[in-house]
C-alpha cells in the first residue's frame, strides 16, 4: 500500500516539474526583443495640405417683400423653394385687376389733360388772332384820328374840338385793348400752365399704376392664391455667383493657414464640380468642440467662386494649399508621440531606443515637420516602451477628408 502511494506522488511531482519548465521556456520566450517598425528621417519639399469640412453660404442676398399698394393682394404665380433664377426672371407675381383698371383711368384721365392742351391751344391762337384784328383797327382810329386833328386849322373850332375828344377816345381804346391782349395772354398762359401741370399728374399717375403692375411680378413661403400684405417678406433671393464656405479649423492646423492661401473646394451635391477661392479670415480665438471640450477649434471663412449647379446650405469638403517647406527634414506622423505635452520620437541607438524631443513645424496628412533631430535617424513607429497591446498617445489624429 504504501510503494503504491510512493509511486503516485513521484508522478505528480514530475508532472508538475514538467509544468514549471514548460512555463520557464515561455517566460523566456516572451522577454525576447520584439520587432519595432521604424523609418528614416527624409529630407525634401513638403507642401501642407490642411482638409476640413464647412457649409456654403450665400455672400448677399435680397428680400423681397409684398409691394406698398395698399389693401390685400392675391399671388397668382410664385416659383418653388430652390429654384434657380436670372435677372428678369419673375419670382412671385400678384393679381393685377384692380391696377390695371387703376392704370386704364390714368391714362384716361392724361388723354383727357392732353385734349384740353389741344383745345386751349386752339383757343389762345383764335384769342390772339382777334386781339391783333382788334390792334390793328384801333391803330386805325387813332391814326385816322391825328390826321382829322392835323386839319383842324382847316375846319371849325366845333369841329376841331370833336376831332380832338375822338382822337383822345381812340388812344384810350387802344390803350384798353392793348391791356385786354395783355391780360388775354397772361391768362392763355396760366391756363396753359395750368393744362400743362394736369398732364403732368396724369402722367405721373400712369407711371404709379405701372409701375404698380411691375411691382406686383416679384423678381423667388408662400403658395399660388395666398393673400398678403404691404411690406409683407414673401422670398429671400441668394446670390449665387459668389458663395463663401465657412468651417472650423483644428488647432494644430492653425499654424500652417493664413488669408490667402488657395483652397479647393467639392461639394457633396456636385461632385464633380469643383470650385476655387481663398481663406478670406481665420479666428484669432479658439472654441472649444461641441462634443469634445478638450478639441479646440478655430472659425475660418472662405471665399470662392460659385457654380449654377451649387447652391448654398450645402455640404463641402476643403483641402487648403498650406506653407510649403523646401529643404526639411521630416518623419510620419506616427513617429511623432506626445510624452508629458511635448513632441516626442524614439530614435534607435544599437539594440534600443531613445526618447528624443523635436520641435514640430508643420503637419501634414501623413508627415510632421521636425527639426532638433540628425538628418540619418531612424525614428521607430510606434512607441517600443508600451506593452504589447497597449495604447500609447501618439501624435494628433490626420484631418479627415470628407465623403465624396
Amino acid at each position: 500500500m504504501r510503494t503504491k502511494w510512493t509511486a503516485v506522488l513521484f508522478l505528480a511531482a514530475l508532472a508538475a516539474a514538467i509544468a514549471a519548465g514548460v512555463a520557464a521556456v515561455r517566460a523566456v520566450s516572451s522577454s525576447g526583443p520584439k520587432t519595432v517598425p521604424t523609418a528614416h528621417v527624409q529630407r525634401g519639399r513638403v507642401q501642407v495640405k490642411v482638409y476640413t469640412v464647412g457649409e456654403l453660404r450665400g455672400t448677399r442676398s435680397i428680400q423681397l417683400a409684398v409691394p406698398p399698394m395698399g389693401g390685400q393682394l392675391q399671388i397668382v404665380k410664385l416659383a418653388d423653394t430652390g429654384d434657380a433664377v436670372k435677372a428678369n426672371d419673375v419670382v412671385v407675381e400678384f393679381d393685377a385687376s384692380e391696377q390695371e383698371f387703376n392704370l386704364e383711368q390714368a391714362r384716361f384721365d392724361l388723354q383727357l389733360a392732353e385734349q384740353d392742351i389741344v383745345k386751349a391751344d386752339a383757343q389762345a391762337a383764335v384769342q390772339g388772332a382777334e386781339d391783333e384784328v382788334a390792334l390793328l383797327h384801333a391803330r386805325y382810329d387813332v391814326r385816322r384820328a391825328e390826321l382829322d386833328v392835323q386839319s383842324n386849322e382847316l375846319v371849325s373850332a366845333i369841329k376841331a374840338q370833336q376831332n380832338v375828344i375822338l382822337l383822345e377816345e381812340a388812344r384810350q381804346r387802344l390803350a384798353q385793348l392793348e391791356s385786354d391782349v395783355k391780360i388775354h395772354r397772361e391768362t392763355s398762359r396760366a391756363s396753359g400752365a395750368g393744362l400743362t401741370e394736369k398732364r403732368t399728374k396724369a402722367q405721373l399717375s400712369v407711371q404709379v399704376a405701372e409701375r404698380n403692375i411691375e411691382s406686383l411680378r416679384v423678381m423667388p413661403d408662400f403658395r399660388v392664391g395666398d393673400a398678403t400684405f404691404p411690406g409683407q417678406p414673401i422670398a429671400d433671393l441668394i446670390d449665387a455667383s459668389k458663395v463663401e464656405v465657412a468651417g472650423k479649423l483644428q488647432e494644430q492646423d492653425r499654424a500652417s493657414v493664413a488669408p490667402g492661401q488657395m483652397v479647393e473646394v467639392a461639394v457633396d451635391a456636385a461632385p464633380d464640380a469643383t470650385l476655387r477661392g481663398t481663406v478670406r479670415t481665420v479666428s484669432g480665438v479658439a472654441s472649444r468642440g461641441l462634443f469634445d471640450a478638450g478639441t479646440r477649434q478655430f472659425d475660418i471663412a472662405f471665399d470662392v467662386t460659385g457654380s449654377p449647379r451649387v447652391r448654398p446650405g450645402v455640404s463641402a469638403a476643403i483641402a487648403i494649399s498650406g506653407q510649403a517647406f523646401d529643404n526639411v527634414l521630416y518623419v510620419p506622423r506616427t513617429a511623432v508621440f506626445d510624452v508629458a505635452g511635448r513632441p516626442t520620437v524614439y530614435v534607435r541607438g544599437g539594440g534600443s531606443f531613445d526618447a528624443h524631443e523635436v520641435r514640430v513645424r508643420a503637419w501634414t496628412d501623413s508627415v510632421a515637420v521636425v527639426e532638433n533631430i540628425e538628418p540619418t535617424a531612424e525614428v521607430a513607429l510606434v512607441d517600443p516602451n508600451a506593452a504589447s497591446g497597449a495604447r500609447t498617445r501618439s501624435a494628433p489624429p490626420a484631418p479627415q477628408r470628407a465623403a465624396r
